[in-house]
């Protein structure tokens, strides 16, 4: 931890704002050609906080960056013993738009 840069509102390593990519369908074809990527953050980061983390960890020019909190859905199964009642995990979404010019590879490390 002492060769992470350490956020000094909240003491968090930038890199740990990051939880995981979103790759999917919807999200590859916004980045081909709208040049936007998705990633789920934690609940507690901002903007900033978000705009420092990708630049940092992909070394990106990032135009803007937008924010979505995502609630948990009711879920409910049956089974033989009844009902079971459960809820999905609450999320946080950031959507980056990059500069001109810019690219995420999110495959070069595999």
């Amino acid at each position: 931890m002492e060769n992470q840069k350490i956020n000094s509102q909240n003491s968090t390593p930038m890199s740990s704002i990051l939880v995981k990519p979103i790759i999917t369908e919807k999200m590859s074809i916004q980045g081909d050609k709208l040049n936007r990527y998705g990633f789920i953050v934690r609940r507690d980061a901002n903007k900033i906080q978000i705009k420092k983390a990708i630049k940092e960890l992909y070394g990106v020019d990032i135009l803007e960056v937008n924010t979505m909190i995502f609630t948990g859905k009711n879920k409910y199964r049956y089974t033989k013993s009844g009902f079971i009642a459960g809820r999905t995990k609450a999320f946080k979404k950031a959507i980056i738009t990059l500069a001109e010019g810019e690219k995420i590879d999110f495959y070069s490390n595999i």
